[in-house]
């Protein structure tokens, strides 16, 4: 994620801030600029960014609810930006306690979706492209009550991405995160994993990349139901940790795919993190270079995998120095095996491949490079 300043007078800025903290500007996002702008209005419905002094905007429909700061054209035919079209479903707003969680569904969707747009990859939603499209209904069990009644599923199907808005509840994420036996568990995450999904069927299936998924990940013809009553009766395989990503990730090929590509994801948007805070990680203690890094690359756009990877593991081993400095747990809880390592790789060189960014003459076998 980066970090933005304001147009007007320097501060530092936070991809989900709203007003400028030092000036009082009002804030919007610019999804096809990729920047966080100061903006200016006279009559509080046209907003005019400092960027784009010239071009006038209007927020989307759901910054009425405290739950997006994005921009679109004024006069426009579309009243919700490019994150919220995704939305098929929100949960009943009439109950007050429906709102809070929405707002933290949205905001993790909104970072999804601002990664999704930085690797260049192919994005569109249900109502422009009814069969390939993305959509998102956010769902709430019947029974106020989390724990009773019958609960919904959080999943994918066929591009439609269902969420269980109790999965925005800290303390009830929490406990599905010790039942499950789970290092880590995050709103973000899951939105990561269950768009994984979805690209499977988009740049996996039935295409020149599938072999190869086979090989690396396994088949996913073999029975999905079964491999998932037998992951949750019997528990992971007991040599997960040196081939997959998560003990999760064991339970069948296309949980495995998901899983790797979440991971991914959260490489990528955490070194652009560490890249926009300017951080270099340089013991001044012990003599292995490969414990030192200076993230001087943009991760979005870096084809070659080795640098990613040479810049990510010193990262983390600073940062769980840092938490454990605070008695915390490990903030990065992962261990990365060769075998994991090649299947990044195989998430690399397909995003890369599909991406907007990408090159024409790169060819499919660069990851293997």
């Amino acid at each position: 994620m980066k970090l933005f300043e304001c147009q007007h007078c320097g501060q530092l800025l936070y991809f989900e801030n709203t007003r400028c903290e030092r000036c009082g500007h009002v804030l919007g996002y610019l999804p096809d600029r990729e920047i966080l702008s100061s903006l200016t209005s006279e009559d509080g419905s046209r907003w005019f960014p400092l960027v784009a002094p010239d071009e006038p905007f209007g927020f989307c429909a759901n910054a009425a609810y405290e739950a997006c700061n994005w921009l679109v054209p004024a006069g426009g035919r579309d009243t919700y930006c490019c994150a919220c079209r995704f939305n098929r479903t929100i949960p009943n707003l009439d109950k007050p306690e429906n709102l809070l969680l929405w707002q933290r569904l949205e905001t993790a969707k909104h970072r999804l979706v601002y990664g999704l747009l930085r690797l260049g990859l192919p994005l569109a939603n249900k109502f422009d492209d009814a069969d390939k499209g993305l959509a998102f209904d956010f769902l709430a069990s019947p029974n106020a009550n989390f724990r009773e009644g019958p609960q919904i599923i959080t999943g994918h199907s066929r591009g439609l991405i269902t969420i269980d808005i109790s999965e925005a509840d800290d303390a009830e994420r929490e406990r599905h995160r010790q039942d499950m036996a789970e290092p880590y568990r995050t709103l973000l995450g899951h939105f990561r994993h269950e768009v994984g999904h979805y690209y499977w069927e988009q740049l996996v299936r039935g295409g020149v990349w599938h072999a190869a998924f086979r090989e690396i990940f396994g088949d996913e013809r073999s029975d999905y139901g079964s491999a998932l009553q037998a992951h949750y009766t019997n528990g992971p395989k007991p040599d997960w940790r040196d081939r997959y990503v998560s003990s999760y990730a064991s339970a069948h090929a296309w949980e495995d795919f998901a899983e790797t590509w979440a991971h991914y994801l959260h490489m990528v948007d955490t070194l652009e993190t560490a890249a926009a805070f300017g951080l270099r990680v340089r013991p001044k203690v012990g003599r292995n270079p490969v414990l030192e890094t200076e993230i001087d690359f943009d991760p979005c756009r870096q084809v070659n995998f080795d640098a990613l990877v040479a810049a990510w593991l010193p990262l983390t081993y600073a940062v769980n120095g840092l938490n454990h400095s605070m008695g915390q747990q490990d903030l990065y809880p992962f261990v990365l095996a060769p075998a994991v390592m090649g299947k990044l790789r195989f998430v690399h060189g397909l995003i890369h491949q599909n991406s907007g960014a990408k090159q024409a003459e790169d060819s499919k076998l660069n990851w293997l490079e």
